[in-house]
């Protein structure tokens, strides 16, 4: 829980539980695991918000000379621009991950480490994309995600919130699945 002698800490408690909780994790892990202090700094430390952490961690996840991460990170960006309920969704899949993986004590972990919840936001950003039309950055991102996370989703499937891939290694979701909310997938399951 955020100490209650920052009042600003409070206020991020009191409309963003998750994100307040992720903030106190990481710097938790920081007094623990110096060495990871520049990362942790990037990738959360420095955010104001979950949105812009998770952009940072799936871009310097799907980095490749192809399309860098500064590139992939702005389309993202632009994307949450025009999207902003993503971050519902975001926060919904943290808290799915959260309650229903015996392996996750802490929000941090999924955001971090947990290629299932890559996988599944980089989804989100590319079924966006397809949606905008712009189909080949779409079709990019699902096969750099196929490729890093061992997760092939069609950005034209349709995923509700609330989702966790317990692994996530195998998971094939074609163009015509449909997944509603609150649902979990184990590793080697194809849809559609």
């Amino acid at each position: 829980m955020p100490r209650a002698s920052s009042p600003h800490r409070s206020n991020i408690a009191t409309v963003d539980p998750i994100w307040a909780a992720l903030r106190q994790e990481a710097e938790e892990v920081v007094r623990k695991e110096p060495a990871l202090g520049g990362s942790l700094y990037a990738t959360v430390l420095s955010k104001s918000r979950l949105e812009d952490a998770v952009c940072h961690r799936l871009a310097q996840r799907l980095n490749h000379s192809d399309v860098d991460a500064g590139l992939i990170s702005m389309t993202f960006d632009e994307v949450l621009a025009e999207h902003p309920e993503l971050g519902r969704a975001f926060r919904a899949d943290l808290a799915a991950v959260f309650d229903r993986d015996p392996a996750c004590q802490r929000y941090i972990e999924p955001l971090l480490y947990f290629k299932g919840f890559h996988a599944l936001v980089t989804y989100r950003f590319a079924h966006e994309l397809m949606k905008q039309g712009r189909r080949d950055f779409s079709l990019y991102l699902q096969s750099q995600s196929s490729r890093i996370f061992g997760v092939d989703i069609n950005p034209a499937a349709r995923i509700g919130i609330g989702i966790m891939f317990d692994h996530g290694t195998g998971i094939v979701i074609g163009e015509t699945a449909v997944i509603g909310d609150n649902c979990s997938l184990l590793q080697g399951v194809t849809l559609g």
